[in-house]
């Protein structure tokens, strides 16, 4: 059966009539901040303190787009007698979003969490050399990262937390608090001292 002319028009027409009467769903952006997942792959903050310059991120990049520099310093020793100690220092830790993917594989192998998603988008630049942001862009993302979810109500506590829990409750028994008066090294109350005694005869 031919189609009737018109037809494909007429459809047209009646899908563009049917979305004119529905509600508009445009986000009015830069006035209305959008609503992100909690888990959106924006920036990559650092968090400095963290970090020990082990290079794990910027060896399994598969961009190699993370530039680190460090140098070494002696730490004199703890205790008197003790050997001196050397440690990494971080002079330089940028990453080149205009080659990053967000793979997110650094994140992953930091064993120091240093490295977190910050949801944060609004990073454009005019020029493509001004996407390599360095330590101090990176660490002011780093306070936009949203904190972690709460655990489910049925999961176990984390090792660390029961670990200290015991810790904490050990030293409570075998230290006892000063300001408890029923403890093993209370003082015991001194005697009153001893009043004058009456002679024999004028006692009643």
């Amino acid at each position: 059966m031919a189609p009737i002319p018109g037809s494909g028009l007429a459809k047209g027409l009646a899908v563009t009539l049917r979305t004119m009467t529905k509600k508009t769903v445009t986000e009015q952006y830069p006035d209305t901040q959008p609503d992100l997942p909690p888990r959106t792959r924006g920036v990559i903050g650092l968090f400095e303190e963290n970090c020990t310059v082990c290079m794990l991120c910027a060896r399994e990049c598969p961009d190699w787009c993370i530039y680190i520099d460090s140098h070494k310093e002696t730490v004199p020793a703890a205790t008197p007698g003790g050997r001196e100690r050397s440690r990494n220092v971080l002079d330089r830790f940028a990453i080149d979003f205009s080659l990053c993917m967000y793979c997110g594989i650094c994140i992953e192998v930091c064993p120091f969490d240093a490295l977190f998603w910050s949801p944060e988008f609004e990073y454009a630049e005019t020029d493509i050399r001004d996407l390599t942001h360095e330590r101090d862009k990176l660490r002011e993302w780093m306070w936009t990262v949203p904190a972690p979810p709460a655990l489910d109500p049925g999961a176990e506590e984390p090792k660390e937390i029961t670990a200290a829990r015991k810790t904490a409750e050990k030293l409570a028994t075998t230290q006892p608090n000063p300001a408890d008066p029923t403890g093993p090294n209370a003082e015991l109350p001194a005697e009153p001292p001893a009043g004058p005694t009456a002679p024999e005869g004028d006692a009643p």
